[in-house]
């Protein structure tokens, strides 16, 4: 539009006269040949100089652009709506569309939908299907439908985190209602700060939710590792909550987004400072649309109500209440994480600063003791962590998007059966050797290896000192928002209005640089018509330009002092702080005991939980011999299964394939068949196995062919070695034993 707007403009005054523009050709061509390289160095210099300038007004008036829109996002699909929450009983700022497949993909309403809810933590909706390969464009391609659950730049008055997950709700109950047909509830996606909703909601309406995926999502807020995550400490280093309700009242009730924008862009000075714009600057005739697509959203900031952010710092970021099950709702229910029935799928990555694999993990050594917590809660939790990517590059990099997205993706089904426990998502390569790559998706083999408790605590690094420090920013924070709201905010509150506030955010760095470039200012009227005129006498330098390698120099230097900068920074901070918040003295004052095990509360065993388990395990070991051949398949699959590496997608493809073949059982029904076999084999492995001679039909043929699925489905990964043939050989024994006592089973054979 602004280009269309140069050409159309070019020779008018901003007074609609017209005026001779100089030409500029001549006078560069002159400096040039005279200076030589340096001459050509200054000019493309000074081109990209005016260029560079002309990207900053297009960014400009791009923002102004987007903020003019009711719904402004960045989506790069279709939409239509299906649900406003503006109008429930409960009015909250979100909305519920249908994301309309691309041309050329079509999703199979049989498969469960995608639901991907946007982190509402500064910018604008959209960021999770960005892009073409992005968690939307993924999960279409491999036939699921999809929506996306996004918001408005303003929230509604008084709303609160609690309604927004209660209209989440309603959204799912929708989404389900639409899709009859579908095998199995919708896969949530939430994305960073939606994470932690998503994971709220699931676990007040479980049976609401199918598989959970958080990408670079924070659940436990405290975790870290000293001298790699400095973010951790922002709390305690201005005296906790207190500074949030003083930044919300100066907002008159509204808490601008741009202040956690400036959170995260603090943590790298050198990209904030310098890189970005010098990356424009240096390579503006190449990487400037890109550029400008990033700050569609990169610029886009929404609002929060101060009650919102203000229960967000308390209960989360300075509290880490969430993974201690210490939230509460209006009605007094208890937001228990344990209580999520569908499996939990964490992503996070070593290169994000924002949500490090510590914040991402923690959560599952503070609510579980022993590895049998986690199977006797019946959840699946499954983790995968990738090497280098940063925290954007989570949920927006397409190479992302390709691998770890479109795994999770394609292999849901099998996410959803996997028995109950800990895994971690290994992925290699398919190369020409793999065993039946007709049997696996894309170009990642993934394989679901089962971990331990010790496996997370080696992650995680829980220390008890870094308990207790938190703790007391956690008291803290206490006693300076008490004060806070009783000697200041009142003054605060009277200070302020509309008007104060809206000069306070045009004034504010957030806002500032798109007033001063963009056409509002009568300094940028002419600047469009230059960089034209530029474009069309653009002379670059030479690669082999001298100039160009001390400019390279120039920059890395610069970045390598900011970088020390913050080094120094980062690390002078966590001194004051470990200083600060680790004193006897201050812990004590503020009613710590040093003889405490634990400074916060763990999860325990509810009385009514624990008699649950046990009626479960009476009943559990009671049917051990009930059933017919399809129980007995599934067993015995379980049982082969439990002595590997892990369950291989091959294996599960094969099974789903033999399904086909003999019009299998509903995937939910399938799901509670697997669990009941495989806590059977848990419990007593040696009666579940004497059993199942007695659960297969007379029928040799029915017991042969059975057998055949076995062998095959076991095999699907490869020659089957070790332990696992071992226990395929017992299989086989028992599968062609003597003339069993059961004569007849339930039917066909419907394995999956």
């Amino acid at each position: 539009m602004s280009e269309t707007f140069s050409r159309n403009t070019k020779g008018v005054s901003a007074n609609n006269t017209l005026y001779a523009q100089p030409d500029l050709s001549s006078g560069m061509n002159a400096v040039m040949q005279a200076w030589g390289p340096v001459g050509e160095y200054m000019t493309d210099a000074m081109q990209r100089t005016i260029l560079f300038w002309d990207v900053m007004r297009q960014r400009s008036d791009q923002y102004y652009a987007q903020k003019a829109k009711a719904v402004p996002h960045v989506l790069n699909f279709d939409a239509e709506l299906v649900l406003d929450a503006r109008t429930f009983k409960r009015p909250v700022n979100y909305l519920l569309v249908r994301v309309t497949p691309p041309a050329g993909v079509t999703t199979n309403p049989r498969q469960r939908p995608f639901v991907v809810v946007d982190p509402r933590a500064g910018h604008g909706p959209g960021i999770g299907g960005f892009k073409a390969d992005s968690e939307l464009g993924v999960a279409m391609r491999a036939g699921h439908p999809c929506y996306f659950v996004g918001f408005t730049p303003e929230p509604m008055p008084g709303q609160t985190i609690e309604d927004i997950m209660l209209a989440e709700a309603i959204f799912l109950e929708k989404v389900i209602e639409l899709h009859p047909e579908a095998e199995g509830k919708p896969c949530i996606i939430g994305n960073c700060q939606a994470g932690w909703a998503v994971m709220m909601l699931a676990a007040t309406r479980p049976e609401l939710c199918g598989p959970v995926i958080v990408p670079g999502s924070p659940l436990s807020y405290w975790a870290g590792i000293e001298g790699e995550n400095p973010m951790r400490y922002t709390g305690g280093l201005a005296g906790g909550s207190w500074m949030t309700a003083l930044v919300s009242d100066l907002g008159n009730g509204k808490f601008n987004g741009a202040h956690l924008v400036k959170n995260f862009e603090n943590l790298n000075p050198a990209n904030t400072h310098w890189s970005k714009d010098y990356d424009i600057w240096s390579t503006v005739d190449s990487g400037a649309q890109r550029f400008l697509e990033f700050e569609k959203w990169w610029g886009g900031h929404v609002n929060l109500n101060g009650e919102e952010i203000q229960w967000i710092v308390d209960q989360l970021f300075v509290g880490n209440k969430l993974a201690t099950a210490e939230i509460m709702t209006s009605d007094g229910q208890r937001i228990d994480l344990r209580n999520i029935r569908s499996p939990i799928i964490c992503f996070c990555s070593k290169g994000d600063n924002i949500t490090p694999p510590q914040q991402a993990l923690g959560w599952i050594a503070d609510l579980y003791a022993k590895d049998d917590d986690i199977r006797a809660c019946g959840q699946t939790i499954i983790y995968a962590i990738h090497e280098s990517v940063g925290h954007l590059g989570i949920f927006v990099s397409g190479g992302i998007a390709k691998k770890e997205h479109q795994e999770f993706a394609s292999n849901i089904d099998l996410i959803d059966v996997l028995p109950p426990g800990l895994y971690e998502a290994v992925m290699t390569s398919k190369t020409g050797e793999a065993e039946n790559p007709d049997m696996v998706v894309g170009d990642w083999i993934v394989r679901f290896e089962p971990r331990t408790l010790d496996d997370i605590r080696t992650i995680v690094q829980p220390d008890l000192e870094n308990e207790r420090r938190f703790a007391a920013v956690k008291r803290v924070s206490e006693i300076n928002l008490g004060l806070y709201r009783t000697l200041l905010q009142p003054l605060v509150k009277a200070s302020v209005n509309d008007q104060t506030t809206e000069w306070m955010k045009k004034l504010s760095p957030s806002e500032l640089p798109f007033e001063i470039f963009s056409n509002r200012n009568p300094l940028m009227q002419g600047l469009a018509q230059l960089a034209e005129q530029v474009r069309q006498q653009r002379q670059p330098a030479s690669p082999d330009n001298p100039l160009l390698k001390w400019q390279a120099m120039v920059s890395e230097s610069i970045i390598t002092a900011l970088n020390g900068y913050r080094d120094l920074r980062d690390k002078s901070l966590e001194q004051i702080f470990l200083a600060t918040y680790g004193s006897p003295v201050l812990q004590a004052m503020v009613g710590l005991n040093a003889s405490d095990e634990s400074p916060r509360k763990r999860p325990g065993g509810e009385p009514e939980r624990l008699a649950f388990i046990q009626k479960r395990i009476t009943e559990l070991k009671a049917g051990l011999a009930e059933g017919g051949l399809r129980e007995a398949v599934i067993r015995s699959l379980v049982y082969i299964g439990m002595a590997g590496e892990g369950v291989d997608e091959r294996a599960f493809n094969v099974l789903r394939q033999i399904r086909a073949e003999n019009g299998g059982i509903p995937l939910p029904e399938f799901k509670q068949m697997l669990r009941e076999q495989y806590f059977g084999l848990l419990l007593d492995p040696e009666a579940a196995l004497a059993a199942i001679p007695s659960m297969l039909p007379a029928d040799s043929a029915a017991r042969g062919k059975a057998l055949e699925a076995i062998q095959r489905t076991v095999s699907a990964a490869g020659e089957v070695t070790g332990e696992r043939a071992k226990r395929l050989a017992q299989v086989e024994a028992l599968f062609t034993a003597g003339e069993p006592k059961k004569t007849a089973g339930k039917g066909p054979l419907r394995v999956a």
